[in-house]
């Protein structure tokens, strides 16, 4: 997107929050200015106290009996008095007493020799002085706490706290359109309506169509739902107000309620126009008073359910929100009338994986060996913010190895480094750690090899990454799929477990190798049993929720203790009827897991097809011998 950016009127100013270089400076200096005034003020008053002291009448009389006083200086109320035995002292102490009527006190000052020093009236000059010494503090004091509040509250000074900080982006700012969109066709087609609907009204309310009042945007994180704003922004020719939830509460009660009266009332002005406020969850989380709640958020939530009633359909203007956590949100937020569309912006799927590639490398140097239709089907489930990662740090892999375009090879390392993280080439791993990662990782990828309904392998390694993993296999799908049958499920968990089980068949022990493994195939399991009705002891009862579907994917049990017990029992013997399918699998096999296993210590890293040929030739081998025995014995 451009830097580009014309602020709101009300809003936030030019350098996005933060003060420009010379009105920075200015404060410092104002800073420094009432600290060493206030210093120098309070170190005059102390030496003034120090080096001063009160006497009476009588005791200034004495001193002038006993010609002890040097000078006499007339103050206008007091008498200030210097002894002689102080005036060459670097710290001498000056005495006063007040003034009276005494005739004689004169012609004694004279008998003794004092020096006598007139009272002169203070200038224009002392009085001023006087004045600026009390005024001067605190004008600097009240400059600097309102420079601060400007920063806080934004443009306007102290009272500019409420204002709100949206910033208003023109069509040829963002640079960005629905072309530079891919893989959300259906999301893209919901939104083209609306920006029509803005360019051309009459034809909608010829019908008597009323434009949309809101959209929620609702997806993953990272599947493009701020990008999608910013493309109707490029495509709506009308201004366009952007900003987060958390931008409304601050740190003042009742300044998230005032930002939104003043957002929405800069877009009346501006009509027609879209506002869009990103992670809307901030402020629009359900209200619950049971355990107590944020009064300050509360507010907020109010003033916009009010401000969007208030929006009046002739206005034009329309409320773009986006949410990776639909479910937190207030069901008073989500009626008809205030967001009146759910746009689902899913995960893409392989022909949206490859569209949004194609988008992502237009600026990008590719050899021919580029495929992004493979890379598309080996990345399922990966959203547009990874397939853009993965293809910078192909660029950047290129570079590094000193090529001039980026290679299919590029392509798969950026993605194993994306997924999996960076290779660990200096980790030392004892030869004993060598051979049980290389038998654990040949256990996975040969009871995949074995199985009909499994995914073939791409690639076996046992090089550790920076993610923690000592070894890894990756399978490629033959095609992309929406569903999973049972039996592929059954196939995937023994897959799991293949690892675990070549380590007791080989090592007669287990190591710690295969967490990851247990963990995902307790997942899977507990699937099938609670939420997809493949166990025969519960059926198609459905025993678990989901929760949090776009962000951990997380469930909850709604069933009773008992169940649940029962629950871990059946996941227990589908996990354990898995581990023993998959020993009997390598077991039948173990020339084969051996022969694999020697190959991948030796070479660390082995392809899919170098697997398959050193399979396929200890099966053939064990064919002919079988043959052979049977010739034999005929």
């Amino acid at each position: 997107m451009s830097d580009n950016r014309t602020p709101n009127r009300g809003g936030d100013n030019k350098n996005n929050g933060k003060m420009p270089k010379n009105t920075q400076n200015m404060m410092m200096f104002l800073v420094f200015l009432m600290v060493g005034f206030m210093l120098w003020n309070m170190v005059r008053t102390q030496y003034s106290s120090a080096t001063t002291q009160e006497i009476t009448y009588n005791e200034f009389l004495t001193m002038l009996e006993e010609d002890r006083v040097a000078t006499v200086e007339d103050t206008g109320y007091t008498w200030e008095i210097t002894l002689k035995e102080d005036e060459d002292s670097a710290y001498s102490v000056t005495y006063y007493t007040g003034k009276m009527d005494d005739d004689d006190l004169l012609p004694l000052m004279v008998e003794k020799g004092v020096e006598i020093i007139p009272y002169v009236q203070d200038t224009w000059s002392g009085v001023l002085w006087n004045i600026l010494s009390i005024l001067l503090p605190i004008v600097l004091l009240w400059v600097v706490f309102g420079v601060l509040m400007r920063r806080m509250g934004g443009a306007g000074g102290m009272m500019g706290v409420g204002k709100s900080k949206a910033k208003v982006y023109i069509e040829k700012e963002t640079g960005v359109t629905f072309q530079d969109v891919a893989g959300e066709e259906e999301a893209k087609e919901s939104l083209v309506e609306v920006v029509d609907f803005l360019h051309n009204p009459t034809k909608y309310t010829e019908i008597g169509a009323k434009l949309p009042k809101g959209a929620l945007l609702v997806g993953p994180p990272g599947t493009g739902k701020t990008l999608l704003a910013k493309a109707v922004a490029g495509e709506a020719h009308v201004p366009f107000f952007s900003l987060a939830g958390s931008d409304f509460v601050e740190m003042f009660v009742g300044v998230g309620a005032s930002r939104v009266r003043d957002l929405f009332e800069e877009a009346k002005k501006n009509a027609p126009c879209i506002v869009f406020i990103d992670e809307i969850d901030a402020i629009g989380k359900s209200r619950d008073s049971r355990l107590g709640g944020n009064d300050e958020r509360e507010q907020t939530l109010n003033q916009l359910l009010a401000e969007m009633d208030g929006f009046e359909s002739n206005q034009a203007c329309i409320i773009l929100a986006a949410t990776n956590r639909p479910e937190v949100l207030d069901q008073a937020l989500l009626r008809p009338g205030r967001f009146d569309r759910r746009i689902i912006v899913e995960r893409p799927d392989l022909k949206g994986r490859e569209d949004i590639l194609k988008v992502h490398v237009k600026n990008v140097k590719l050899d021919e060996t580029v495929d992004l239709g493979a890379l598309a089907l080996a990345t399922s489930g990966a959203v547009g913010a990874d397939l853009a990662n993965m293809i910078n740090e192909a660029a950047i892999l290129a570079v590094k190895n000193g090529r001039k375009a980026i290679s299919q090879k590029d392509l798969f390392n950026a993605m194993e480094l994306v997924m999996m993280g960076k290779e660990k080439k200096n980790k030392i791993l004892s030869e004993e750690e060598r051979r049980i990662a290389s038998y654990h990782e040949v256990g996975h990828a040969l009871t995949t090899a074995l199985q009909k309904d499994a995914e073939p392998v791409q690639k076996i390694t046992i090089v550790p990454r920076t993610s923690g993993v000592l070894g890894y296999v990756l399978q490629t799908p033959e095609e992309e799929k929406n569903m999973m049958t049972q039996k592929e499920m059954e196939a995937r968990l023994v897959t799991y477990m293949g690892g675990r089980a070549a380590e007791e068949i080989v090592f007669d022990s287990v190591t710690s190798g295969a967490s990851n493994d247990i963990q995902q195939a307790t997942r899977l399991a507990r699937a099938m049993v609670t939420q997809y009705g493949m166990s025969k002891k519960f059926g198609l009862m459905n025993l678990e929720s989901r929760e949090s579907m776009y962000l951990d994917n997380g469930s909850v049990l709604n069933c009773s203790d008992a169940t649940a017990a029962q629950v871990d029992a059946e996941i227990m013997r589908i996990l354990g009827e898995a581990y023993e399918e998959a020993k009997r699998l390598l077991s039948e096999n173990r020339e084969c897991l051996d022969k694999i296993s020697d190959f991948l210590i030796e070479k660390e890293t082995i392809t899919g097809k170098e697997f398959m040929e050193i399979f396929h030739q200890v099966r053939d081998s064990q064919s002919d011998y079988h043959q052979e025995e049977l010739i034999f014995a005929e």
